[in-house]
């Protein structure tokens, strides 16, 4: 079965283990490099065509708008030819309780039918939240298979290499 990670990752500043620090890279995408290096899968990076403040509170403050809002925040592309694929791994961090907004933007407007969707989130604390119900009401006739929450960026590579198989 032919897979892809598409996920949603924010490099810069970021509240991680009770305090912010400047990630180069984010925290969903360490995620998504691993599994796509344990599943020799392609990489698709969801950005905003209008990112959100590198600054941490004006980030805060930007995505819970949205999110309160149920705004779209139009991204700069779509993944090609997802009709190739079985699998898709999806990555985001939780953003009070669920994906963040661009996500909702990308699932909304892709086919998933009959597609298997396995979930992964990083997150300090808080898990999948809702997000696994949001996932499943908006691709109602893909497979949503069992996730994987990380705390930040903290793989524990033989946890995650066991759920990346599980997925086949």
């Amino acid at each position: 079965m032919k897979s892809i990670v598409i996920y949603y990752s924010r490099a810069g500043y970021n509240y991680v283990n009770g305090e912010i620090k400047n990630l180069k890279i984010g925290n969903t995408e360490i995620i998504a490099r691993k599994i796509a290096e344990l599943t020799n899968s392609e990489l698709f990076k969801i950005e905003q065509t209008h990112p959100y403040s590198n600054d941490y509170s004006e980030c805060i403050d930007e995505a819970k708008r949205d999110q309160r809002l149920e705004v779209r925040p139009e991204i700069k592309e779509f993944p090609n030819n997802l009709k190739d694929y079985d699998i898709i791994f999806l990555g985001f961090p939780n953003y009070w309780g669920t994906m963040p907004m661009a996500v909702f933007t990308l699932l909304e407007n892709i086919n998933t039918d009959g597609k298997i969707i396995k979930p992964f989130c990083s997150n300090e604390g808080s898990g999948f939240g809702r997000s696994i119900e949001d996932i499943k009401r908006i691709c109602p006739k893909a497979k949503i298979k069992e996730g994987i929450a990380i705390h930040g960026a903290i793989i524990d590579e033989e946890k995650l290499e066991k759920w990346v198989k599980g997925s086949e």
